[in-house]
């Protein structure tokens, strides 16, 4: 295309915005250049918001925005605004919520608003609008002019339209009472996702589904606090771990979930691979391999951190945003086979089990081709050609091996290059837990590669956060969920390693969520700092998103930063979050799987264990903790060397005796010193007290 049409989106750092620095359209960033203009202009803001592994984004900007008529359509009639949800999620929640208010129906990307110019409160909008008559949805050209039409005749209906909006806005902020949480909320939230499980298939409800990460956390933690009251929670757990392992939201050769499965059989994905969704399964997989020592498990674990590191990490350390569901135009095309190509590549003997495994002797299920799934369980394809299970294994294993590389070969999907630093915290999280839980510093070394690279590129005034990074530029301001996941992460690093210097850090972290964030009269946290530019509403997110709530991860890493210095306004202020959460929790428990785990934990907190003395002896005692976990008590473990001087808060009492000593409290009482390993060992083995 012309460079002519190299419009203002080309000095961003978003690959998404990128990508259309050279429509024909006149593209602006969120910004008060493209504000102002809308006002002086008296021009309505066409405001379009994707991210760029979104498959219907890029269908909507071929049909479209590269279209020279549509462009030029644009340009006259609207000031046209391009944002990356996946950099302004600020901006993002607002205007899905409005698309939600306005249509009274789920958004989704592409996000298609249009807003008045002078308050930017929003009077039309939808998601992906055709280029023709389609879909029951009009041409995007046809739309375009009868809004302009619209803006032009219809004022006084926008102005009252904007004052209704306005209010209802007010009204959602303003929210219920607040009211403390109980096991009521817990059991209620229990039965309504065991109402919702898909028995054959796992998972909750049907088509598409999504893995709901949050929910699985919060049965695992519910069945690990009373293993007996609360076993189904472990069977839905273990059979949608086990049914999405088996699936094709799996990437069989090269590890990694996709986003969510089309199907309800987990077969056929969408075909992005997001970074925060690999993230929470890693440590979802590892908690639940801990707890059932399933060896599936542990293989999603080693394929899927594998994955991460060799595809996902950069030379710096920080973990890119996300593969495209794309490649050569096509969706999925990276990932599909053609059955005559896999055997040719494949020697008779190897193809004979990856025929079976793999369902090749079934109809093709994705577009005339075959996307790779279990069909068929490796013992029973040992027992259909009557070979011993290990030749099985190593058959599948050398096929694999072939068919990765000869996919290697291929076009690869496009990658978005920058490091997000609130997905940065929970793969941090993910690879540090996984590690810790499985054994491999290799996993750890790289969450610390990535933790170290934000504290430097992301981090201004020793605690303030930046948001998004590329190619060595760092800016926006940070929200909510990077002060939230970062913290968390930082927490799973210290039972990794013990650093005085780190803590001291997530400490002035915390300070900054409750000076910055914090609704002092509400309880509960903004979404946007008290210093982020004024936007048409301050959002407070409760309910998980694609994401976990960041109100849910700041009150689970609160409470537990609080626990372990004995602070209690990090503890407070989590448990004013939790009576602000409480009425919206009742009402839609499935959507509050963050907040429903850190409700668990306030109700019935964790084992807090400070380990003290030499590094090297201290080695057994973490070991013996973790082997003991999977009985079923929840327990934070942190071996501190004799070493560390000015240990902060209640840790400066936790002293050095003669030998090793281990100090464990739960709640708000503590055990005596326990002075041996024999002592600890016997400790871990007492029976945990349950509650409902």
């Amino acid at each position: 295309m012309d460079s002519i049409h190299r419009n203002r989106l080309s000095s961003e750092t978003s690959p998404y915005l990128l990508q259309h620095a050279d429509n024909p359209v006149d593209w602006y960033p969120w910004g008060e250049e493209a504000l102002e203009k809308a006002r002086k202009e008296d021009k309505p803001i066409l405001l379009s918001i994707g991210y760029s592994a979104c498959h219907w984004c890029h269908v909507m900007a071929h049909e479209s925005f590269e279209d020279e008529a549509t462009a030029a359509v644009m340009n006259e009639q609207f000031v046209n605004i391009k944002v990356d949800r996946e950099e302004r999620p600020d901006l993002d929640k607002i205007y899905q919520l409005a698309h939600q208010i306005i249509t009274r129906r789920p958004g989704g990307w592409p996000l298609t608003m249009f807003l008045n110019p002078h308050n930017q409160l929003p009077f039309f909008g939808g998601t992906y609008f055709p280029n023709t008559a389609r879909y029951q949805l009009p041409a995007f050209r046809t739309l375009l002019e009868q809004i302009a039409e619209y803006y032009r005749r219809r004022r006084q209906d926008l102005n009252e339209h904007g004052k209704s909006f306005a209010d209802i806005l007010q009204s959602i902020r303003q929210g219920e009472e607040a009211e403390a949480p109980d096991a009521s909320v817990l059991i209620r939230a229990k039965r309504e996702l065991e109402s919702n499980f898909d028995t054959v298939n796992g998972g909750f409800g049907g088509a598409p589904k999504f893995p709901q990460v949050s929910n699985l956390e919060f049965l695992l933690h519910l069945w690990l606090q009373n293993p007996h009251e609360h076993a189904s929670g472990l069977r839905i757990l273990t059979t949608t771990l086990a049914k999405m392992a088996e699936g094709g939201i799996y990437d069989h050769l090269g590890g990694g979930f996709a986003r969510y499965s089309v199907d309800a059989a987990w077969q056929i994905p969408h075909f992005e691979k997001m970074l925060y969704d690999n993230a929470v399964l890693l440590s979802l997989y590892a908690e639940a391999w801990q707890s059932t020592r399933a060896p599936m498990f542990a293989k999603v674990v080693e394929e899927t951190a594998e994955w991460v590191i060799r595809e996902m990490q950069s030379p710096e350390g920080g973990f890119y945003s996300s593969l495209d569901a794309d490649s050569e135009g096509e969706e999925g095309k990276y990932y599909v086979w053609d059955r005559e190509e896999i055997r040719e590549l494949l020697p008779p003997d190897e193809y004979a089990v990856a025929e079976l495994h793999y369902g090749l002797d079934q109809a093709p299920n994705f577009e005339g081709q075959w996307h790779l799934h279990v069909e068929t369980s490796l013992p029973e394809v040992a027992g259909v050609l009557g070979i011993e299970p290990a030749e099985a294994e190593r058959r599948l294993a050398a096929a694999r091996s072939a068919l990765f590389q000869a996919r290697e070969n291929r076009v690869r999907p496009g990658r978005d290059d920058k490091v997000l630093t609130a997905w940065n915290g929970l793969m941090i999280k993910g690879l540090a837990a996984a590690g810790r839980l499985l054994e491999c510093k290799a996993w750890i070394d790289a969450a610390e590669r990535a933790f170290e690279f934000l504290r430097r590129e992301l981090c201004v005034d020793e605690d303030r956060l930046l948001a998004t990074y590329k190619d060595g530029r760092a800016h926006l301001n940070g929200y909510l969920d990077d002060y939230a996941f970062l913290l968390d992460a930082g927490l799973e690093l210290l039972q990794c390693e013990w650093r005085t210097d780190r803590l001291n850090w997530l400490l002035k972290l915390a300070d900054q969520l409750l000076s910055r964030f914090e609704d002092r009269e509400r309880g509960g946290f903004f979404f946007t700092s008290d210093d982020h530019e004024e936007l048409i509403q301050r959002p407070k997110a409760l309910m998980d998103e694609s994401m976990p709530s960041g109100n849910g991860v700041a009150a689970l890493a609160l409470l537990r930063l609080g626990h372990l210095v004995g602070d209690y306004r990090y503890t407070e202020a989590a448990e004013r979050t939790l009576q602000a959460a409480t009425p919206s929790v009742r009402q839609y428990p499935h959507a509050h799987g963050a907040l429903l785990s850190a409700m668990l934990e306030s109700l019935h907190p964790p084992q807090f264990v400070v380990l003290r003395g030499q590094p090297e002896v201290l080695r057994a005692w973490t070991a013996a903790a973790r082997d003991a976990q999977a009985s079923g008590t929840r327990r934070l473990v942190f071996a501190i060397s004799a070493e560390e001087p000015s240990l902060p808060g209640i840790l400066a009492e936790r002293r050095v005796e003669p030998g090793e000593v281990a100090y464990v409290c739960e709640g708000m009482s503590c055990l005596a010193p326990i002075l041996s390993l024999q002592d600890f060992r016997d400790f871990l083995q007492t029976p945990a007290e349950t509650t409902p």
